[in-house]
């Protein structure tokens, strides 16, 4: 059995070279199913669900079992029990994800709750089945994880060319050569995208190069800020309405949902629709149909959908903001957007490329920065990433005049490496202007003998907010303009420190 969706040209790496590929074809014939059930009886059920596939299944009824058949087999997929003779299927799902290219694993289990669905995830299973399930829905996952999985393929194949620059991405470290290998195979294929990231880090960029680059480019890309719409307006805003729909539906309103037919819809900050619009969206994802609003007509269109947010997806779903079934359906391929920090090489790379832009877009001379005010810039931890960057430099182009940048140009806290990079906001970044003129000078040097470690700084900050918030990390995450998985890390990585 093949899934196909259709075949197209793309070019991959900086030279060009074309690469036919599949989109969204998923070869069922050449995957491999290893199912881990003690049930003989149900086994032989999800087995009759399968017999109209192609999919090659092997049950087994252990661990002990399960583990014998492994190398030998090579699967491509893994239908996990939890509960078995032999022990947890949780522990060998975290060996089998320690493997050299290991097989998507599906989790199955009679006792399905939400924080082992967020366990398993977190353990990193393609998704979670709760007994009893259908037909429908095993194979449903199965084309995914099938999808997934020749996506990943796809991302070994491609060229390991190095680039310098990839659709409006500046950048040639290895964090940013993972991103665009990533986006070159799922823009091959209609798969949804999960863009996770700081802010700042690009994640619409990123959503607009999957588009940009895939067979859907001739078509709309239509971008919704899920967080910048009033709640009550959003269901118009994606879905469109009729008129008379409500007070001020003065006339027919097509949303976006109808514009990007054929194309791309982008749901930016996912994670702050209402849970009412959440259970909406599953079911148009589901049929591909919708409703407008005041409308009793169905409609149907063709989009792909591509998503992104700045939190722990996973911390959304466990505290209930996020539903647990719209995630398991977006949640198909990740793209994480690594923050500046963690991007080795590229800050002065991209502070260039905008010193060069802003320079002649406001009619100033800069040519390049001197050696104190580089190690200054690549010192600097810039919280509010490429977007901080970016009105830094601006800011320091239409406030000063010469042909070098020197540190005394430079925001005070980029030369003073006061901030913070995951405490302070990044919309508390600017605060650098007094009477005109950048702080600088003896000022600074004054500041930096009183300045103390960046770590001791952070530590006191977090556990104030800990203690303000009577131990509620999530509180304090909140407080500090943080995901609670940040605050975690942080106190994770103090107590290695002192072990």
């Amino acid at each position: 059995m093949t899934i196909e969706y259709g075949f197209y040209e793309c070019k991959v790496g900086a030279t060009g070279t074309p690469v036919t590929l599949k989109r969204g074809s998923i070869m069922t014939q050449d995957v491999k199913i290893l199912m881990i059930e003690d049930s003989v009886s149900l086994a032989e059920v999800y087995k009759a669900y399968l017999a109209e596939t192609a999919y090659k299944v092997v049950a087994v009824e252990t661990l002990g079992r399960a583990h014998a058949t492994l190398g030998a087999f090579r699967p491509d997929i893994v239908l996990l029990d939890i509960e078995l003779p032999d022990g947890s299927g949780m522990d060998f799902l975290a060996d089998v994800r320690s493997m050299e290219n290991p097989p998507e694993v599906i989790v199955m289990t009679a006792h399905g709750t939400s924080d082992m669905a967020v366990k398993a995830i977190g353990l990193g299973a393609f998704d979670f089945l709760t007994k009893p399930f259908d037909a429908a829905r095993l194979r449903v996952t199965l084309d995914n994880a099938a999808a997934q999985r020749q996506l990943g393929k796809r991302v070994n194949e491609l060229a390991v060319m190095e680039r310098d620059s990839y659709g409006n991405f500046i950048g040639k470290s290895p964090a940013m050569q993972s991103v665009y290998k990533t986006i070159d195979s799922l823009a091959s294929s209609d798969a949804t995208g999960f863009i996770v990231g700081e802010s700042g880090t690009g994640k619409e960029l990123a959503a607009e190069a999957i588009h940009h680059y895939s067979a859907r480019r001739d078509k709309a890309f239509i971008a919704i800020n899920c967080g910048a719409i009033p709640g009550e307006l959003m269901e118009s805003e994606l879905f469109g309405h009729v008129k008379g729909a409500f007070t001020g539906a003065s006339s027919h309103r097509e949303g976006a949902a109808s514009i990007a037919d054929g194309g791309t819809l982008f749901l930016y900050e996912i994670c702050e629709m209402s849970l009412e619009l959440q259970k909406k969206l599953l079911r148009f994802i589901q049929t591909g149909t919708f409703r407008k609003v005041g409308s009793n007509t169905l409609e149907q269109v063709d989009v792909r959908f591509v998503c992104a947010t700045n939190r722990d997806p996973l911390e959304e779903v466990r505290e209930g903001r996020f539903r647990e079934d719209l995630f398991y359906r977006l949640h198909v391929v990740p793209v994480r957007m690594p923050p500046l920090r963690e991007r080795d090489g590229d800050v002065m790379l991209i502070a260039r490329h905008f010193l060069e832009q802003f320079s002649t877009r406001e009619g100033r001379a800069f040519k390049d920065f001197s050696d104190d005010a580089q190690q200054a810039i690549t010192r600097y931890a810039w919280p509010g990433n490429v977007r901080q960057l970016q009105n830094a430099m601006h800011q320091l182009v239409v406030l000063n005049d010469g042909d070098v940048v020197e540190p005394s140009m430079l925001p005070e806290q980029v030369t003073s490496g006061h901030i913070d990079p995951e405490i302070v906001s990044p919309r508390e970044a600017f605060t650098v202007i007094e009477g005109g003129a950048m702080t600088g000078g003896q000022a600074h040097i004054e500041r930096r003998q009183r300045i103390e470690p960046l770590w001791l700084t952070e530590k006191r900050a977090i556990e104030e907010a800990i203690g303000l918030c009577g131990g509620n990390v999530n509180q304090a995450a909140g407080l500090l303009e943080v995901a609670p998985s940040t605050v975690y890390r942080k106190i994770q990585g103090w107590k290695k420190q002192q072990a």
